[in-house]
């Protein structure tokens, strides 16, 4: 199947519940990375596109937010329900543009889904409070409202689940959305788009913006004064961006930013579990998720038997494009990309680190790249400062647990963390002890609706998924009644 074949493979802009060309008439190539083949052209927006849009999101609110919480569930539920009937033909469209096995990309549908899912049942549970008042004849309430028009910034390495992960709270609590998908894999979010309108979201209330302009466009979203909430996914270069655009109009901001996760396996740890964790947390989405393992801190005790069992899983694993029966590793998304992680990888070589298995592109070419294991990697290598986003695992040999604390903690970036320890004192110590907003104990893949996502440090502001999801989303208002 073509992605031109799918009904879902929408090619322009949702504004106002219409799908429309950019106002200028020019598009942009998405292309698949595993090949460098066309997908399709998109409608590439400009700013004014993104002030039409933002003006339809701020007329549809009052309506939207006036809608009884059940009545958002039920429309919510029905889009659920239409992703999943979907999902194969989503998962596809994601797998071409993005680049992930077909298995993966299928897997990102049904996550997406279930933000959605979970979404549409909170949107029933955003309760206020009644406080006991310090005079007679008062009464306090404190009520929680939408803050109103909202603008997100989704990326492309989970184009679909990022999307659903913003939206849902922000419709479930009464919202509405403006978003920009990533330049690289915006089909994933018109489809998302097309499936909304069909379920009966109302006009206005979500607007899709495909563009390559991204500064262009982002600039009016970060700074229009009747945006008042700006959620993003990406780096955190560009998320202090966004925070200084924001500040000038005093926007509620989540920022969910870059991370340099620590994956620590201890002398006391159960290998093979730590090995089948590595693989998850490292080499999923050819390793380039923000809440990946970047750093592989390992216990002097166990070093060199984890090394070579690692090493050998991820040899074994099997590298290609998304449809290739079998596949567990994609492409990278870009040249760009690729160029990045040949440079970190020649400067741990070039500084003694040794490669046990990769460690340089794949003979497949194009963007490939080989699983790579690092052993004997030295603290001043540059891959254990900045995230590597590809498939490679440097190692660094500690002694203590005190020390692997200090070497874990040693980063500005405090996304997600993983530890493997049986040792159930150890495990409460260094849960508590590690800075990071998520923590994987004896788990090298984490996520889930249920659980608040977000970091610490320079990895970012607020929490999306579980139920503070929706309070990124909400104004409290407190409500004084005299005279009683």
């Amino acid at each position: 199947m073509n992605a031109r074949d799918s009904k879902l493979a929408r090619h322009q802009a949702l504004i106002d519940g219409h799908f429309v060309e950019a106002s200028d008439g020019r598009s942009f190539e998405v292309t698949n990375p595993a090949d460098g083949t066309l997908v399709a052209r998109v409608a590439d927006c400009t700013a004014a596109d993104a002030e039409v849009a933002i003006h339809a999101a701020h007329a549809a609110f009052p309506a939207w937010r006036a809608l009884t919480a059940r009545d958002r569930t039920r429309l919510l539920r029905k889009w659920c329900e239409l992703v999943m009937r979907h999902q194969d033909e989503l998962g596809d469209l994601l797998a071409r543009e993005q680049g992930k096995p077909r298995a993966e990309a299928r897997a990102e549908i049904a996550y997406g889904a279930s933000y959605i899912e979970w979404f549409a049942e909170e949107a029933r549970r955003i309760y206020g409070d009644v406080v006991p008042a310090p005079v007679a004849g008062r009464e306090v309430l404190v009520l929680k409202e939408p803050v109103g028009v909202t603008a997100a910034i989704t990326p492309w390495n989970f184009p679909s689940a990022m999307v659903a992960r913003k939206i849902a709270p922000a419709l479930a609590v009464g919202c509405t959305c403006v978003v920009k998908p990533a330049a690289e894999t915006p089909l994933s979010a018109l489809a998302l788009g097309a499936l909304a309108k069909e379920a009966g979201i109302p006009a206005g209330v979500l607007n899709i913006l495909p563009t390559s302009r991204t500064e262009e466009v982002g600039l009016v979203l970060t700074t229009h004064p009747l945006v008042r909430k700006i959620s993003f996914t990406g780096s955190t270069a560009v998320g202090r961006k966004i925070m200084r655009q924001g500040a000038e109009t005093i926007k509620k901001v989540s920022l969910e930013l870059g991370g340099n996760a620590p994956f620590i396996v201890f002398d006391d740890a159960d290998l093979d579990a730590a090995v089948k964790g590595a693989i998850g947390s490292k080499f999923r989405n050819s390793g380039q998720t923000c809440v990946c393992a970047n750093r592989f801190l390992v216990q002097a005790g166990i070093y060199d038997a984890f090394a070579n069992k690692l090493a050998e899983a991820a040899a074994a694993s099997r590298v290609g494009p998304a449809f290739e029966p079998g596949v567990q590793q994609g492409p990278l998304i870009s040249q760009k990309a690729l160029a990045k992680v040949e440079a970190l990888v020649a400067d741990a070589l070039g500084k003694g680190a040794r490669a046990l298995t990769g460690g340089a592109r794949h003979p497949r070419g194009g963007t490939f790249y080989q699983p790579t294991v690092l052993v004997e990697v030295p603290a001043e290598a540059q891959l254990l400062e900045e995230e590597i986003f590809g498939p490679v695992a440097p190692l660094v040999r500690f002694e203590t647990e005190e020390e692997a604390i200090r070497l874990a903690n040693a980063s500005e970036y405090g996304l997600a963390a993983y530890f493997f320890s049986r040792d159930i004192g150890r495990v409460w110590r260094v849960a508590r002890a590690i800075e990071a907003g998520l923590v994987g104990v004896n788990e090298g893949v984490i996520s889930a609706v249920e659980a608040p996502f977000g970091g610490v440090k320079q990895s970012g502001i607020g929490r999306e998924g579980s139920r503070y999801g929706t309070e990124e989303y909400l104004d409290l208002k407190y409500v004084c009644m005299g005279g009683l």
